[in-house]
């Protein structure tokens, strides 16, 4: 009678393990024959791509994911919630706005300033000057500093105060990349484990490529391009299950008497920057962190950077400079060796 029991007991689990080798195969099988899509369109005055491992079609999804951040952090977006609080109209705040601004101004505090929510006016006035070929004067620059600074801004629970209404804010410089994570967030509550997500250079990638292997991303060799036509790449990196955002000043710039002036505006001085960093990117968990601390790091060349990246290992970066001889150089945080690759 016992070794009776004993026989249906080793059975049972034999059957069981064999269920289990089953199953496991099936869903091998499965997710290897399921399609690998890819959706594009336009967001936040820029274009997204996004490639994804699924047996729908997502993209009417994706669009009102990305909407929804359209229609709180978007200056293209006459109604989003960011434009009607630039022209100081009574509007309820949301989750996505106060978690975006919340994140904003604590990098803005660890960075003493260099990213800052608040440039807006001093981006309008030298975007014009860009274009025209004429800087704003000391004078008007002095004016608008005055209305720059993280500090005149708070969150009072669902409120935003401003010391003074002529406040303005623009959250380009972290939109994209919160983009990137709320449909990275979207994904997971669907189980989507492979996918590559990027909009406007800002990317978030999980899983494997339907190459079966680590997402590859480049970063793109610093050239005088301001029409963005070279495509000459500096280094390929194996990126996955994290963010990557670059910012780089070699693509958006003017020469005035012998030098050339950034897009990058400094908050804190109302100049652009005028230093040899020359590219930026930041690997970190999520997008929106990525996207503002490469801004930052711009913002403050490349020694201050990598003296604030010693406090914050949870930061990768890889910046491209050029040297004291005017050479390009290549500084890298020491833990994304192994995610570095020939172009």
């Amino acid at each position: 009678m016992e070794n009776n029991s004993k026989r249906r007991r080793r059975l049972l689990q034999l059957g069981f393990l064999a269920f289990l080798v089953i199953g496991t195969i099936l869903i091998i099988r499965h997710q290897h024959d399921m399609p690998y899509r890819h959706n594009q369109g336009s967001v936040f005055g820029t274009f997204y791509n996004i490639t994804y491992q699924s047996d729908e079609d997502l993209k009417s999804e994706i669009e009102a994911a990305l909407q929804q951040v359209d229609n709180a952090l978007s200056m293209f977006n006459e109604e989003s919630v960011i434009s009607k609080l630039n022209r100081n109209e009574q509007t309820p705040l949301n989750d996505m706005f106060t978690g975006v601004v919340e994140l904003a101004l604590k990098i803005s505090d660890e960075t003493e300033g260099a990213f800052d929510i608040t440039v807006a006016p001093l981006v309008n006035a030298w975007g014009f000057g860009f274009k025209s070929g004429s800087s704003p004067t000391p004078h008007a620059i002095d004016s608008l500093r005055a209305l720059v600074g993280y500090k005149k801004i708070s969150l009072q629970g669902r409120t935003l105060r401003k010391q003074d209404k002529r406040v303005m804010l623009d959250c380009s410089a972290i939109a994209k990349g919160y983009g990137c994570d709320v449909v990275a967030a979207m994904f997971k509550q669907r189980n989507i484990e492979n996918y590559m997500i990027e909009i406007g250079g800002e990317i978030v990638s999980h899983g494997i490529s339907n190459k079966r292997m680590p997402w590859r991303i480049g970063v793109v060799k610093p050239t005088d391009d301001s029409l963005s036509t070279a495509q000459e790449l500096q280094t390929v990196l194996n990126i996955t299950n994290k963010a990557m955002a670059t910012s780089g000043n070699y693509r958006n710039f003017y020469y005035k008497d012998g030098q050339k002036y950034a897009h990058t505006i400094d908050p804190r001085t109302g100049y652009p920057v005028q230093h040899s960093l020359l590219s930026a990117t930041v690997l970190a968990d999520n997008c929106a962190t990525a996207d503002a601390y490469a801004t930052s790091f711009m913002v403050m060349g490349l020694e201050k950077a990598r003296a604030l990246l010693e406090k914050h290992p949870e930061l990768m970066a890889y910046f491209i400079y050029s040297d004291s001889n005017g050479e390009t150089a290549v500084w890298y945080s020491p833990s994304m060796q192994d995610k570095l690759q020939n172009p």
